[in-house]
């Protein structure tokens, strides 16, 4: 993975204000040519795709769970697989613990989420979840002061 330097975090930063910049409107606002601008965003895109502007809740899924799995370690990479094609499950993480992985999900209310934990434990190798509803974001996911850290160096 290649790593972001303060030119990058800059530019992010930028985009975070200002989410429908243009590259001109992006270097002249940050004192950088036009083609450093579209060549670092450029390289960006090609880490892997982003779409962390949009909340699930505008997608009409206010309800988020962590849920922790306990798999077969046979079927470890395979569970893992299937997993990823449910797409209320917007992150799976590999753990240590009590569990094998922890998997973030959305749902549209508590009936939904039963569905969806449904579809989790109809996976061949899962072989027990523990779900925790979260009530409230008290921190939400921010990179901000980390890029703003970076960019000051």
């Amino acid at each position: 993975m290649t790593s972001l330097d303060a030119t990058d975090a800059r530019i992010l930063l930028a985009l975070d204000d200002d989410p429908q910049a243009t590259v001109v409107a992006l270097a002249d606002r940050l004192g950088l040519a036009r083609n450093t601008v579209h060549a670092r965003l450029r390289r960006m895109d090609s880490l892997g795709p982003h779409s962390r502007r949009v909340e699930p809740e505008a997608l009409g899924y206010p309800l988020m769970a962590l849920v922790t799995l306990s798999i077969s370690q046979q079927d470890r990479s395979r569970a893992a697989a299937l997993l990823g094609g449910i797409a209320e499950v917007i992150e799976l993480l590999s753990t240590t613990g009590d569990g094998d992985l922890l998997a973030r999900v959305i749902a549209r209310d508590t009936d939904d989420l039963h569905r969806v934990t449904e579809a989790i434990l109809a996976v061949p190798g899962v072989v027990r979840t523990s779900t925790a509803i979260v009530l409230r974001r008290v921190v939400p996911l921010r990179l901000s002061p980390l890029l703003q850290r970076l960019a000051e160096q």
